[in-house]
């Protein structure tokens, strides 16, 4: 749990009744109360307890115990907290103010609840590069879930490869992981080295598709090696899947990129898979392959431009392994760079989402924005 705000209370000064307090003023008044912290901040899910404690003009210290004070927010629907100790457990993305009151004085602070956080990017790891620990250095400061968008060991996704390339860097974060399988995974028959390595969080061994939840975030993962033809049993999975999460917001990621400007270029094939999340209004789509980092504008399946309900497509294939040139200007690309590693960091809020390029070199390219669900 992160508390950037986190602060201090001064102690308070236990002194003689006869030197710190004025007798015919202060002890007709009601105690001063104070919540400390005054400002905090938690992830959605994390748990904060807040206390009540004498402020600078009490008559007394320490101030009542908690038991006493009655506790409340000013959106339940972002927090819940229990009315007689203070204790703050996030629901959604939000910030509202805490109150409570105690021996007839009110109190409050702030309150933070940070949305939720998808950082990653593909084409990682290799024994030959050192680029995969300079990402996993950038992840290392960054909270939250970690996709890894496919190509994820190289040369050919053995279970020895991930222990010896992968798990060094990337490794570490592995229990935070929602991986997606690449082509250079099934160089090994069936992935059996990808689904070994990630075991459960790599969804039904032999599939690599699955879907979670974010916060109020739908989340699709694709294997796009596998059959992704109209009627095939993922498309049709995945048709299910998004009937039965009808989320405000949803995002899907997988390796060969529906739409792209990079070497290996645009994958038609990735259509299908395309339409179900258009026609389920889907807002995102991340996939990998090509070496670089490019943001397209909102599109239909076809790839045309669509501000109302097309899908934003990010390929983020920087994740250390190597980087590849530009092979040309797919239609509808926005920001597009081969300069530099780094991974992609999504806030995802109840009806919007943020996003950001964090590049391994300080004061190298980035990109920033947000945009409202559909």
């Amino acid at each position: 749990m992160r508390h950037p705000w986190r602060t201090h209370l001064l102690p308070i000064c236990c002194c003689a009744a006869t030197a710190c307090l004025d007798t015919t003023t202060d002890s007709l008044s009601p105690p001063a109360l104070v919540v400390v912290p005054p400002k905090a901040s938690i992830e959605i899910g994390d748990t904060f307890q807040f206390r009540l404690r004498a402020g600078p003009n009490a008559t007394h210290s320490p101030a009542a115990p908690d038991q006493e004070s009655l506790w409340s927010l000013s959106d339940t629907t972002i927090a819940k907290i229990d009315p007689t100790s203070g204790r703050v457990v996030g629901i959604r993305s939000g910030s509202i103010t805490v109150s409570t009151i105690a021996l007839g004085v009110t109190a409050s602070a702030a309150l933070i609840v940070a949305p939720e956080i998808l950082v990653g990017a593909g084409d990682i790891a290799a024994c030959s590069s050192s680029g995969d620990e300079s990402t996993a250095a950038l992840l290392d400061a960054i909270s939250g879930t970690v996709f890894a968008a496919g190509d994820n060991v190289y040369e050919s996704g053995t279970l020895d490869e991930f222990v010896r390339c992968y798990n060094p860097s990337w490794g570490r974060h592995r229990q935070r992981t929602r991986p997606t399988p690449g082509n250079h995974e099934y160089y090994t028959p069936g992935a059996a080295g990808y689904f070994a390595y990630f075991g459960q969080n790599a969804g039904d061994s032999g599939k690599g598709y699955y879907s979670y939840d974010l916060g109020s975030w739908h989340v699709v993962v694709i294997n796009s090696n596998a059959d992704v033809r109209p009627g095939s049993a993922q498309e049709q999975w995945l048709r299910a899947d998004l009937a039965a999460h009808p989320a405000r917001c949803t995002l899907a990621y997988w390796h060969y990129p529906r739409f792209s400007s990079g070497f290996q270029g645009s994958h038609p094939g990735m259509q299908p898979i395309w339409q179900a999340l258009y026609d389920a209004g889907a807002d995102v789509v991340i996939s990998g392959h090509d070496h670089d980092y490019e943001r397209f504008a909102p599109q239909t399946p076809s790839g045309s431009l669509d501000s109302v309900r097309g899908i934003r497509q990010f390929v983020v294939g920087t994740g250390g392994k190597s980087l590849l040139a530009f092979n040309n200007s797919a239609p509808n690309s926005e920001v597009r760079d081969n300069s530099t590693f780094g991974v992609l960091l999504l806030k995802l809020y109840d009806d919007r989402y943020e996003w950001e390029f964090v590049p391994v070199q300080v004061g190298g390219f980035t990109d920033a924005g947000a945009h409202t669900c559909h």
